[in-house]
């Protein structure tokens, strides 16, 4: 996943006013308590950042990858 697809998806899920509320303020526990701007900008993957907020929201796998439900590959190690 890219981040302009993390961005995307995010408007999607979420909607884009709450979602870029959430990507400043939303405090991720699972990330060293970076929000998700700050995980990103720190290089965090953006599926990991994207897996972490949606996990922390419990959002469900259903809903989470947007109008087609295809969890895009982990990135490679």
């Amino acid at each position: 996943m890219r981040e302009r697809e993390f961005w995307q998806l995010l408007d999607e899920v979420l909607g884009h006013s709450y979602g870029r509320s959430i990507a400043h303020d939303q405090v991720l526990t699972q990330l060293d308590d970076m929000t998700v701007v700050e995980a990103l900008a720190a290089g965090v993957e953006p599926r990991v950042v994207w897996n972490v907020l949606c996990d922390q929201l419990e959002i469900p796998d259903s809903k989470r990858w947007g109008k087609d439900h295809n969890a895009p590959p982990l990135p490679a190690k």
